[in-house]
């Protein structure tokens, strides 16, 4: 529920409106809608249709395609944080003879395992699932199509068998695990794997012709886990504020966190276009903003969920139609739209509750070499390192009580960063995985690697 101060401007909503009015106009989508959420709640609900009074809204159902391996993907991490999985888990150990078992867990999920992108056999989303019973049936005899871990190659079969997986370990279906563990705890409620009414029908526009043709709606299967899910725009909402924060009822916000994160080895055209993959999300950087998400097609259906982190904005947009509007533009439009009209407002700033003078003492100036560091103290706990000018490396740490602590972000992810003081107590320097950051540069007297020259600093003669 909304409050005053969460409503958009009048101003915002209609610009809102006018991207996609212009979207389903330009796109020829039977009908369009999208909802935007912000500060973890849905804040504007628009639509658009090819019949009057017809228009869609936040509870009409739409197939939401590979949106669905988002949710695959929540409960395979929910088995790791359990201890009963780990990430770099071979397949064949949790699920033995599908003759994709050298693929790793996290391979898997960052599409990186060298699984191919399709089933074999007939047009998988648009033929029935009982054409490939088995898992056997729906990676066939040459299931892989690159060296596992090497590159980022999307695949459909690869969340087949994480959703075999989830089967193996829970010993319950793939849809029952779902609803149990993340749709009823999170109130998704609309979120289903076949469809409940109100919900859109499915159709093909003709490329040439403003005509339209009814696109079947087939039960995938055991492809399910890859695309089967029905959703609406307010359910999705909500989904997406899970993402952007978690909920200890499903997965923590360091694990979500941790889902966002790039995993997978992008290629060129990747690279060169800003887009990676993490666990089961997209990442990808447009107009300077970051976004994670997830896009889904199936034959009648598109959408996409962007949330930008930062902004803590979120868009969900779905029509019903093959192919159509490029809704990862739209999600990201109505991100920015939001974003720049009406920039979020920081928290204030508060001080330390108590200053720990020990800790105040690292505080200040570093060098390492010649490259100059600042190491602020935060009221949350934190040391902050960050390069005194221009571009350089710089990490947040998370003290562990014993005068040392470990890198969370950024380059330091996961290094050890002490404080290493003199035998009469005071500090002498900090050794940050190895790197001697001290006081001055080149500090006389302090332990930097390959010694300092003893004449010191000069000029040139």
């Amino acid at each position: 529920m909304t409050t005053p101060q969460d409503e958009l401007l009048p101003a915002t909503r209609r610009a809102l409106l006018h991207r996609i009015a212009v979207a389903q106009a330009d796109g020829r989508a039977p009908s369009l809608v999208a909802t935007v959420v912000r500060g973890g709640a849905a804040v504007w609900t628009g639509a658009r249709s090819a019949v009057d009074g017809a228009a869609p809204d936040e509870n009409v159902q739409f197939r939401i395609g590979s949106i669905t391996k988002t949710f695959t993907a929540v409960l395979v991490l929910r088995l790791r944080d359990e201890g009963v999985l780990d990430l770099g888990d071979r397949l064949e150990k949790h699920l033995p003879g599908t003759g994709a078992g050298e693929a790793t867990i996290a391979g898997l999920l960052a599409h990186s395992s060298g699984l191919a992108a399709e089933s074999p056999g007939p047009w998988w989303e648009r033929t029935p699932g009982s054409l490939r019973p088995e898992l056997s049936d729906v990676l066939g005899e040459r299931p892989f199509v690159h060296p596992a871990g090497r590159r980022h190659h999307y695949s459909n079969t690869g969340f087949t068998l994480l959703g075999a997986l989830v089967e193996a370990l829970r010993d319950a279906r793939w849809e029952d695990v779902l609803r149990r563990e993340v749709l009823e705890p999170l109130g998704l409620s609309r979120t289903t794997v076949r469809p409940v009414a109100p919900y859109a029908v499915g159709w093909a526009v003709h490329p040439w012709a403003d005509a339209l043709l009814p696109e079947p709606a087939e039960d995938l299967g055991r492809m399910a886990p890859a695309g089967q899910l029905w959703s609406t725009t307010g359910d999705l909402a909500r989904f997406a504020a899970f993402l952007a924060r978690g909920d200890d009822r499903v997965l923590s916000a360091a694990s979500v966190a941790e889902m966002r994160t790039p995993s997978a080895p992008a290629d060129a055209a990747d690279v060169a276009d800003g887009v990676s993959y993490g666990l089961g999300l997209q990442v990808r950087q447009c107009g300077g903003r970051l976004l994670v998400g997830h896009s889904g097609s199936l034959p009648g259906f598109l959408a996409h969920l962007t949330i930008g982190v930062a902004d803590d904005i979120a868009a969900v947009v779905l029509a019903n139609c093959t192919s159509g509007p490029l809704l990862s533009g739209v999600a990201a439009d109505l991100v920015g739209i939001v974003a720049e009209a009406e920039p979020r407002i920081p928290e204030p700033w508060r001080p330390l509750r108590e200053v720990d003078p020990a800790l105040l003492e690292l505080a200040g100036q570093w060098y390492w070499g010649t490259y100059g560091f600042g190491l602020r103290v935060t009221a949350d706990g934190l040391l902050v390192l960050e390069p005194l000018t221009g571009d350089g490396r710089r990490s947040r740490f998370e003290p562990h009580g014993d005068g040392t602590w470990t890198g969370r972000d950024d380059y330091y992810d996961g290094e050890l960063l002490r404080a290493v003081r003199r035998p009469d107590g005071t500090l002498s320097h900090l050794d940050l995985g190895s790197f001697v950051f001290t006081r001055q540069p080149y500090e006389e007297g302090a332990p930097v690697p390959g010694g300092v020259d003893p004449e010191g600093w000069r000029g040139i003669k």
